[in-house]
């Protein structure tokens, strides 16, 4: 069982700031994601990162590499994500069971900005 980091440092800042601006992700002209109900993950010591609800990712674009986790003292156990037509470089990550204080971005899905383009705004389709 992992430890969380908040034990040792309860004053460790995650804030999460949910938004409603369309945000959406792609790599080249394949959209991997599209939402209005982003959350904005706002960590300490680290840039700011978008996570998708699930219902909004296209998951037939993504493939999971089942043999990549990492921890982080303050989500939890991340898996990894890479482009089903490029597998084995990760380009995006999920907390499946995050801890409690993060628990809202629990199978939200962020990819690597230097990977996929990440836009706020852009059209709806």
């Amino acid at each position: 069982m992992s430890v969380s980091g908040y034990l040792a440092r309860p004053d460790y800042r995650v804030d999460l700031l949910h938004r409603r601006n369309l945000v959406t992700a792609s790599v080249g002209s394949a959209r991997l994601a599209s939402s209005s109900r982003t959350i904005v993950v706002d960590e300490q010591d680290h840039g700011l990162v978008v996570y998708f609800p699930p219902d909004d990712v296209d998951f037939g674009s993504l493939q999971a590499i089942a043999d990549r986790t990492s921890f982080c003292p303050y989500k939890g156990e991340a898996s990894y994500w890479a482009l089903a037509s490029s597998p084995g470089e990760a380009i995006a990550w999920s907390y499946l069971k995050p801890f409690d204080e993060v628990v809202q971005i629990g199978n939200y899905v962020a990819f690597y900005q230097h990977h996929v383009d990440v836009r706020l705004g852009g059209e709806t389709n």
